[in-house]
């Protein structure tokens, strides 16, 4: 029943902008961690930022100084600025939530994924 809908995705140049967001719908209680996953075509799914309930904060590797995570609690809804884009980059972006709904247990959760193209 809790869905996750992805928005922001498109074509960007390299050292381009773009901004993603995730809002979570549906019988939520509260929301403890929240993810940013890409996969390109023939790589393994990455992870990309967390961030938890607190905002505190992780990255990979490859995206730090680059890409920020953040999240607003009252609209369930985390975002992805990303700055400074390379083609490296490319690759279908997915949200991810874990979720205690309101009966009390917890799930995990996906959006359907966003196409990030970096191009010149």
């Amino acid at each position: 029943q809790v869905q996750l809908v992805e928005s922001g995705g498109g074509l960007v140049q390299p050292g381009g902008s773009l901004g993603l967001s995730c809002a979570a719908s549906g019988p939520i209680f509260s929301i403890n961690a929240m993810y940013w996953y890409r996969q390109a075509p023939g790589k393994q799914r990455e992870l990309v930022a967390g961030i938890t309930s607190d905002g505190s904060a992780n990255y990979a590797d490859s995206v730090k100084g680059r890409f920020t995570i953040t999240r607003d609690n009252a609209k369930n809804t985390v975002y992805l600025q990303m700055n400074s884009l390379k083609p490296d980059d490319t690759a279908v972006y997915y949200c991810n939530a874990d979720v205690k709904v309101l009966w009390g247990q917890r799930y995990s959760y996906w959006g359907q994924g966003t196409q990030v193209t970096v191009s010149s």
